[in-house]
């Protein structure tokens, strides 16, 4: 450079011009120099390494090559080569060595900001994760790191004390919380959330102020994503979990078995006392035989009691239809072998209605798997539905246009 410059000098340049034809030749030469060894390092160096991640047993490594956080880190170097060529700009070099410490911390921002997702990223690996999710903590860790790297950028560029900005934090902090409302709140509902196990990654969840019935599929520091079971994806704000009311089905899942609660109406019209032609053919029944023994013995010795007069089946005690039935769905719900038999198990009848009378199934699947439970679900109403005409009941269902023509004929 000293040789060049000589020359120019001899040849009767401006000095002024020759001092901006050193700035630039510098300059060129900083960014030769700093392509060259960026490009040794990332095409030799760290293909070495990167064979050697993809390569080893371990597979959380392999994390490091997909945010490219090595490549992070290289790009440091030149902003360690311009800082250390500094003195040699001269009236510059406080400019520049300005320039390059900014750029410095900058890229070392980035790099702890790939650093975190890495982490995040290998911590989803476990299964904990699903219970403990991170994402939230760790953006609350990058918040802090952008707000420290703004300070040390405007602290260099103004030249003071990094301590000295922080002066003015406290009126920074008041128009900070109103402008960033929303995401304090979330921040503050995303940690509730977490801690207190309200939600976790995997639950299935229902909130349909906000359209979401499917899984969480990740819990971030103000939003949660739902992928619905049509494969939509809907994103709520974290705070509204916690003002809001939503349906968690984890322990439907963790108790091993989903509820089936439903009922068909039965016409009243058809209800009557059992005849003795109906209760002869319901003792060819397997599932009512021991239930009829136990009570035609139980309303034989309460009318014999009570001295009633038979004649009349207003008098006393006597089996009825919809009993008999209720009693039969009861039995056969008992034997089924998709419901839980150890959990309860109900039959019973509802309020009447202007639909008619309804008799309610109550129990709990032997599955959480949504296809089998409806297949568990429907082959029972299926078979319930097919047996009520045998005890001389029906089934309330209001009149069609078909049934209107039938009328009309």
């Amino acid at each position: 450079m000293n040789f060049i410059m000589k020359f120019l000098v001899n040849i009767g340049i401006n000095i002024k011009i020759i001092n901006y034809i050193y700035y630039v030749l510098t300059a060129l030469f900083l960014i030769g120099l700093c392509l060259l060894i960026n490009l040794f390092v990332k095409k030799i160096v760290l293909k070495i390494i990167s064979k050697y991640i993809i390569n080893n047993r371990f597979k959380w490594d392999d994390v490091i090559i997909k945010h490219k956080l090595l490549e992070r880190i290289v790009n440091v170097i030149p902003g360690i080569i311009v800082y250390n060529f500094a003195p040699y700009f001269y009236n510059y070099d406080e400019l520049v060595r300005k320039g390059a410490t900014i750029y410095i911390i900058i890229i070392i921002m980035l790099i702890i900001n790939e650093f975190l997702n890495v982490i995040n990223d290998i911590y989803r690996s476990f299964p904990i994760s699903k219970v403990r999710p991170i994402t939230g903590l760790l953006q609350v860790v990058k918040i802090v790191v952008y707000i420290i790297i703004g300070i040390l950028i405007i602290a260099d560029l103004m030249g003071k004390d990094p301590l000295v900005l922080l002066g003015g934090i406290g009126a920074f902090a008041a128009v900070f919380s109103f402008v960033f409302k929303d995401a304090i709140l979330g921040f503050i509902a995303g940690i509730q959330l977490t801690s207190n196990d309200m939600l976790r990654i995997g639950d299935w969840i229902d909130m349909s102020k906000y359209g979401a019935d499917g899984d969480v599929v990740d819990i971030t520091l103000t939003t949660v994503v739902v992928q619905n079971f049509d494969k939509t994806i809907v994103t709520i704000p974290a705070y509204a979990l916690i003002s809001d009311s939503f349906k968690n089905w984890r322990g439907m899942k963790e108790f091993g078995g989903r509820r089936i609660k439903r009922a068909i109406y039965i016409d009243v019209n058809s209800i009557s006392f059992c005849t003795h032609e109906m209760i002869e053919k319901f003792k060819k029944i397997d599932l009512l035989k021991d239930y009829l023994a136990d009570k035609e013995y139980e309303i034989e010795n309460y009318n014999k009691e009570k001295s009633l007069d038979e004649m009349l089946q207003i008098n006393g005690r006597h089996l009825t239809n919809i009993g008999t039935f209720r009693a039969y769905v009861m039995n056969y719900i008992k034997n089924h072998p998709g419901l839980l038999t150890d959990r309860l198990l109900i039959v019973r009848q509802l309020a009447p209605e202007d639909k008619g009378l309804p008799i309610e199934i109550y129990g709990f699947t032997a599955t959480t798997d949504w296809v089998q439970y409806e297949d568990i679900q429907s082959d029972i109403f299926d078979h319930v539905l097919a047996v009520v005409g045998e005890f001389g009941l029906r089934v309330f269902q209001k009149p069609s246009g078909r049934d209107l023509d039938n009328l009309k004929s």
